[in-house]
């Protein structure tokens, strides 16, 4: 599932080729048929993204929400749109670009109202300029439930997936197994200060890297990350194999149905 940089990316790409525009929209699969019609003729004021949900805001007060999922991907591109090919839930066109949608969790048509709620549901997003993390610490102050969960928790905090909630535990020496009631008010105000700067360098290169200048391969003499993920980490997928600080090899675990990376040398709290 794409984590949160990805959806402020697609939500600035988005922006870049359609904001003023009037679109037409189509479901070539014909699942949001209704929705699209709704949609088509419309113009498209802005765009917006909090945690992994995208906003398409339109004229009439009408916004289209969409959520990824494990499966959703955008494709997009200039000039006439090409015929549909697999299942295209939504086409989005203009006289200059189109844009497809296949296989979100979440594709429908919100009113103001709906999407407030929206937003009153998630917790703070790291990527966004009203994100407010006392809120986030006000919920994993008071809880025992392991901090790892409580980051992977979108009411808690929204945007963050595995990779950067593993990654910066990992960063601040934290075992994600912690209960959050033990993190002090020091140690939160630093993990939310790395975990803004790792997701807004992401936004900025379209990838996650994680690991300091001292500890890239070229400064430790090894070879580059070879992963589908892309971007040079300390812990996720490596299980078994060394940490780049102390050589310690990397643990798994499972916690709420996920992979877990840690190191248990690095991460003894």
């Amino acid at each position: 599932m794409p984590e949160g940089h990805t959806i402020h990316r697609l939500a600035a790409r988005h922006a870049e080729l359609f904001a003023g525009d009037k679109l037409h929209a189509a479901s070539p699969q014909g699942r949001f048929a209704e929705g699209a019609a709704r949609l088509s003729g419309t113009v498209l004021d802005g765009t917006e993204a909090y945690g992994k949900h995208l906003l398409h805001h339109f004229a009439d007060e009408v916004t289209l929400h969409v959520h990824l999922g494990l499966y959703g991907k955008f494709t997009d591109g200039s000039g006439t749109p090409p015929e549909p090919v697999g299942q295209v839930r939504l086409r989005l066109a203009s006289d200059r670009h189109w844009l497809d949608l296949r296989g979100p969790t979440a594709c429908e048509l919100l009113t103001p109202p709906e999407v407030d709620a929206l937003r009153a549901r998630l917790g703070p997003d790291p990527l966004r300029a009203d994100a407010d993390p006392e809120r986030a610490y006000a919920r994993i102050s008071r809880s025992s439930t392991p901090l790892a969960a409580l980051l992977l928790d979108q009411s808690v905090v929204a945007g963050t997936g595995l990779i950067f909630v593993t990654e910066v535990l990992f960063r601040a020496g934290l075992p994600p197994t912690m209960p959050g009631r033990a993190l002090t008010r020091a140690g939160w105000d630093a993990l939310w200060a790395d975990l803004v700067a790792l997701m807004r360098l992401a936004l900025a290169q379209g990838r996650i890297d994680t690991v300091r200048d001292a500890h890239l391969p070229e400064a430790m003499g090894r070879p580059a990350r070879v992963d589908r993920h892309g971007g040079e980490v300390y812990v996720y997928r490596r299980a078994g194999d060394p940490c780049h600080i102390c050589g310690t090899a990397v643990s798994r675990g499972d916690l709420v149905g996920r992979n877990l990376y840690w190191c248990p040398t690095c991460q003894a709290g």
